[in-house]
């Protein structure tokens, strides 16, 4: 029984040495596998349909990033669930991927479930539209959506993917309701259909157990998979619809690329234009890694309405845990080396910066600068430098933010008194305080109003309709455009003041102080000319009512034209299309400004020892032995609360210097 096993073990050693001779035709591979972050490493794989051996049809550019689930720093994140949110409806609002990368602070980030937006379906036309997510989604252990039949009518995406606290995956591949007990889970998101399954490649088995006319093309791919002992998660893209560069897989190759990551089982997520592998800079800024057939085509990513994001550390190096820790005119920045080396920051408004501190010869492994005479709400790059003999060792740009602690004047509220009117003003200077709007329609408080149905026809209007403006009475329709006008007074320092703005509005709208233009809401971008018959771009709020807060600031860097006085505030408010029965508009204004939060440094005794203590931050610690001075900086220098001065014989004086 033994002499055949050992014959077919030389004859299957003998054709692969002769295999090895004639030349086998190569398969695609990977390249080798680079750290990004700690825990999560990315490689690159390329098809090229001339080389015998790989796939014939399709040239393909593959993106994988591994994630090691064991890695205490790595953590999971999905799109969160919307304010006020409705199931089936508004369970979460729709973004790119770069966008929430950059919201959540994110270091990687793609797309992930299918969705329906209301308005635009898979391809709405705007941010923060309401957005159904299909299948079970959870995110930070809050469900996001659920398993409902109604996700389920039609193409049954159903294969989730699922996450403990501490990262352990499992899968369901076909979580239809009531679905798979969610008890303990943290983290969830769902796909298609299983493309692995148990290290084989079922991708040619789901065209016919998931009949899609159009997903099982060549198309591209977002997959999602996990290693066979549950310790990488693999997030895998293919580009595609880009002749030349990329032209997308099929199933069973998305499946065989999976395999080559390392996969055991895998999922088919959304593709096609919603595919988007981005990681975040030194700055937190996005980077693309893969190229979408949508920024290809449009110029930007798709809005979509369900992502997936990990937090991760950077890979350690010589320097680490690089921190800035911002106040109003200053910063302090530490971070820590492997080695005793000096400190060093160079910083600036801008990623060439410009400006560098003293260098500080001492050697040591935790260091701490103060950057002062910031700017306060002000944006800085930064990077860390730090010597060890002749080696000079220097960090990525980060930035940072400086505060800007407040004041606030609420200068009116939504029911604001505005004068209106409905007639053709092209060519009319009407937005600056000295024309005269005393022959205007009328005047009256928010939320200004009209439609041909009567008052609130659409419902779910959360503000009272006050005043009503004229309809046209040639075509019983609402005009295209009405203008509005409101004064206000400001007497507060113009330094560093912004304006915090709420407008609820049906549907588009341009508003301008003192004859400058501050924002566009729902209308053609700049530089476009408005006239009175350009119509709305879209609208804000699902359906197209005034239903929703729109919010926003006008920093103090872009308000330029704010007067202490009398100051003026116009609308033109546009409809959405000649036949829209509505329109509506209320809003209410506040300025803010800065002020300059003070200092307390105390001290204490406690058996006989003395602690030093202060509140706020950006302060660097001072000593003399007289009132009087001379002041010196507390070796170190002493950059952070508290301190606990040596002990000595003489008395010393503290104060802190900004």
């Amino acid at each position: 029984m033994k002499q055949p096993c050992l014959g077919f073990r030389v004859f299957l050693s003998l054709a692969l040495l002769f295999g090895a001779a004639c030349g086998v035709q190569s398969s695609p591979v990977f390249g080798p596998w680079t750290p990004l972050f700690k825990g999560i490493d990315h490689t690159v794989g390329t098809n090229n349909p001339g080389i015998a051996g790989n796939f014939p049809n399709e040239r393909q550019v593959v993106h994988c990033l591994r994630v090691d689930l064991n890695d205490p720093d790595i953590q999971l994140f999905t799109t969160p669930r919307a304010s006020n949110p409705a199931a089936e409806s508004r369970e979460t609002l729709t973004q790119t991927v770069p966008a929430f990368l950059r919201q959540y602070q994110l270091q990687v980030a793609s797309d992930a479930n299918f969705y329906n937006a209301n308005p635009g379906g898979s391809d709405p036309t705007s941010a923060g539209l309401n957005c159904e997510v299909y299948g079970l989604q959870i995110s930070q252990g809050i469900v996001v959506s659920a398993q409902t039949s109604a996700d389920y009518a039609g193409d049954p995406r159903a294969a989730s993917l699922l996450f403990t606290t501490n990262n352990q995956a499992m899968f369901a591949f076909r979580n239809l309701p009531p679905g798979t007990n969610t008890t303990g889970i943290y983290t969830a998101i769902t796909g298609y259909y299983p493309i692995v399954s148990n290290g084989i490649n079922i991708g040619a088995a789901s065209i016919s157990g998931y009949p899609d006319s159009f997903i099982h093309q060549t198309q591209p791919r977002t997959a999602f998979g996990v290693s066979r002992d549950g310790r990488y998660l693999y997030l895998l893209t293919i580009d595609g619809r880009q002749s030349g560069y990329s032209d997308g897989a099929m199933d069973s190759e998305t499946a065989y690329w999976m395999l080559q990551c390392g996969a055991w089982n895998a999922i088919n997520m959304d593709g096609g234009g919603s595919t988007a592998l981005y990681m975040a800079d030194s700055t937190g800024s996005p980077v693309a890694l893969n190229h979408s057939s949508y920024l290809a085509g449009y110029g930007r990513e798709r809005y979509i309405g369900s992502h997936f994001g990990i937090y991760a550390k950077p890979v350690p190096a010589f320097i680490n845990d690089v921190s800035a820790n911002p106040a109003d005119t200053s910063a302090n920045i530490t971070w820590s080396t492997i080695d005793p080396a000096t400190s060093q920051v160079q910083y600036g408004p801008t990623a060439d910066l410009g400006s560098s501190t003293a260098l500080q010869s001492g050697l040591v492994t935790n260091h701490a600068v103060l950057l002062s005479g910031l700017t306060p709400g002000t944006g800085y790059y930064f990077k860390v430098l730090s010597t060890v003999g002749n080696a000079q060792y220097a960090s990525s740009n980060f930035f940072f933010v400086t505060t800007n602690y407040l004041l606030t004047n609420a200068v009116f509220d939504l029911t604001n008194t505005w004068t209106y009117t409905s007639a053709n003003l092209d060519g009319v200077n009407w937005t600056t305080p000295t024309y005269n709007d005393s022959a205007w329609d009328g005047s009256g408080p928010g939320a200004l109003w009209v439609d041909n149905r009567g008052p609130n026809f659409a419902g779910d209007i959360p503000i009272a309709l006050l005043t009503q403006m004229p309809l046209d009475p040639n075509t019983g329709y609402p005009f295209h455009t009405y203008y509005l006008r409101t004064h206000f007074t400001y007497t507060n320092d113009l330094a560093g003041a912004a304006l915090v703005v709420e407008v609820y509005l049906d549907d588009g709208a341009v508003i301008y102080l003192n004859g400058g233009e501050i924002t566009r809401l729902s209308m053609p971008a700049y530089p476009t000319v408005i006239y009175n018959s350009t119509l709305a771009s879209g609208y804000a709020c699902s359906g197209g009512n005034a239903s929703c807060p729109i919010d926003f600031v006008v920093p103090a860097s872009a308000l330029t034209n704010l007067v202490q006085g009398d100051n003026l505030l116009a609308v033109e408010v546009h409809n959405f299309s000649a036949q829209s029965p509505d329109i509506t508009f209320a809003m209410s204004l506040a300025i803010t400004w800065p002020y300059v939060l003070s200092a307390q440094l105390s001290i204490v005794s406690s058996n006989g020892i003395p602690l030093l203590s202060w509140t706020g931050s950006g302060f660097t610690l001072q000593q003399a032995s007289n009132p009087a001075g001379p002041w010196t900086d507390v070796p170190g220098p002493v950059v952070s609360s508290p301190f606990i001065p040596p002990l000595g014989s003489s008395q010393c004086y503290f104060r802190l210097r900004k």
